[in-house]
């Protein structure tokens, strides 16, 4: 793992004080679905409305997450509600962190391999909708990152796992439209 990430990472696990009550109830469950399929293949599912920001830096931060904590068996996905584009501010913010991004295809839904370790390790993303081909049909975990998607996609067919993660829309902050 990059040198910058591993230590964003650490200095991350000293801050679990500061997670609200609320969320480390959920993010509890998300861990004891992690334990619970140790021996086996994990796949994480992210959903939010656009798959443009929020879901996206879920699946990758979730990968991250794996590899600073040597869980090489778990995968991650993310999809939305709707499809737009990945957000260039995500993109930059990204950058800006310390991943390095490969972009291939088109601007509208281009690919974008998040690199943090190893290039073959790169979390994949680009906008799709949650029931897309690319995803696992049975066996996996969905965490909704949005309050709009927790609405609007109640189930996920095949998941054995739903938590409601919610964070704030970052299109109130920035001021753009996805």
């Amino acid at each position: 793992m990059k040198k910058i990430l591993k230590e964003y990472c650490a200095k991350r696990c000293t801050e679990f004080d500061f997670i609200p009550e609320n969320r480390k109830v959920e993010l509890a469950k998300i861990a004891a679905y992690v334990r619970y399929k140790e021996d086996e293949p994990i796949n994480l599912l992210f959903v939010c409305t656009h798959n443009s920001r929020r879901s996206i830096f879920g699946q990758i931060w979730a990968k991250v997450a794996s590899r600073y904590f040597s869980s090489e068996n778990i995968e991650t996905y993310s999809g939305g509600t709707n499809v737009t584009e990945f957000n260039s501010n995500a993109v930059q913010t990204l950058t800006n962190t310390g991943f390095d991004l490969k972009v291939e295809g088109h601007k509208e839904n281009s690919i974008h391999r998040i690199i943090f370790d190893q290039p073959e390790n790169a979390a994949i993303c680009y906008p799709k909708l949650v029931d897309d081909k690319v995803y696992p049909t049975e066996n996996f975990g969905t965490i909704i990152t949005c309050n709009d998607a927790d609405k609007n996609c109640p189930v996920v067919l095949g998941s054995e796992l739903r938590v409601s993660l919610p964070y704030n829309d970052p299109k109130s902050s920035d001021g753009t439209d996805i």
